[in-house]
């Protein structure tokens, strides 16, 4: 069931004061009984406890660790909250959803395969270059047969959409000069089947402004029939594959971009500096002869 954004708790403010905590639209789920957590890790334990062959093992340092098995059950445990926590930081939600939040419960499995038959994963915002992004990735999650879901690949402030071929999969084109874009993957699960007529591009669409679509707006106005519950995102910077970007697909010229670096700042000058290094008067000397070897 999906869970309703109200306008004044994305903003953090609600009835005059801003909210403890921002709105929660994850997936409902059953929770877990801590004592009953407990008691089954106890449990565990105490069988680990009582194997004399892994004790051995341990012992002279034999042990092999099922790393393919405690990465399973890291997703089903503390998997979902370590990610929540990853993209908080990296201002998903809040350039998403304006403030609100959610726990991808969802595993979603992001691989871009390359030429030499190996592949690139998308994790929580690890980089993948343009280049290893330059065909569509392959999407995989465990779902209940007939159950529908929405995938959305995003670039906050750039905003793409790509799920039932709404518009097709168009390579990341980070500008020179403007450092890291987060690439964004967002599943929704569906409580039925959703009119996207109006949100159909054509089949080759290499306008930008076709493309460019809001996600937040999107998830608004669909809020009652989709709930946001997997997620993975990667970071992109340019290389030389956003050139073919954007002459041969885009047909445009490639727009880089200069940083402007502000001037140095210092505080004003005091008249009896205490405390400070020798070189302090360099910083409001008209000239640029140094000062370093005068004293």
């Amino acid at each position: 069931m999906a869970v309703p954004l109200p306008s004044a708790a994305l903003c953090g403010v609600r009835s005059g004061r801003r909210s403890a905590r921002p709105t929660d639209i994850s997936l409902p789920r059953e929770k877990l009984l801590r004592a009953k957590e407990i008691k089954a890790r106890k449990k565990i334990l105490g069988e680990n406890r009582q194997n004399a062959e892994m004790e051995r093992a341990a012992r002279l340092r034999t042990a092999l660790i099922p790393l393919d098995e405690v990465r399973a059950e890291w997703e089903k445990s503390s998997g979902p909250f370590h990610k929540q926590r990853v993209a908080e930081h990296c201002a998903v939600f809040r350039d998403l959803f304006r403030g609100a939040t959610f726990t991808p419960w969802v595993t979603l499995r992001v691989e871009y395969s390359q030429e030499d038959e190996h592949v690139v994963p998308v994790y929580y915002g690890n980089m993948v270059t343009p280049s290893e992004a330059s065909s569509p990735p392959a999407v995989s999650y465990e779902a209940d047969k007939g159950s529908l879901w929405t995938l959305l690949l995003t670039n906050p402030g750039n905003d793409m959409q790509s799920g039932k071929e709404i518009c097709h999969y168009l390579p990341p084109f980070p500008a020179m000069g403007t450092g890291y874009h987060r690439f964004i993957f967002l599943l929704f699960k569906q409580d039925r089947r959703i009119d996207s007529s109006e949100d159909v591009r054509p089949t080759l669409c290499h306008r930008l402004k076709l493309r460019t679509l809001s996600s937040f707006d999107l998830y608004r106005k669909h809020e009652d029939a989709m709930t946001p519950a997997g997620l993975a995102f990667q970071q992109c910077q340019w290389d030389s594959c956003v050139s073919w970007v954007s002459h041969q697909l885009l047909n445009m010229r490639e727009p880089v971009f200069e940083f402007a670096r502000p001037p140095v700042y210092h505080p004003p000058q005091v008249k009896f500096p205490r405390h400070q290094p020798l070189r302090y008067l360099d910083r409001y000397r008209d000239s640029k002869e140094p000062t370093y070897g005068i004293y």
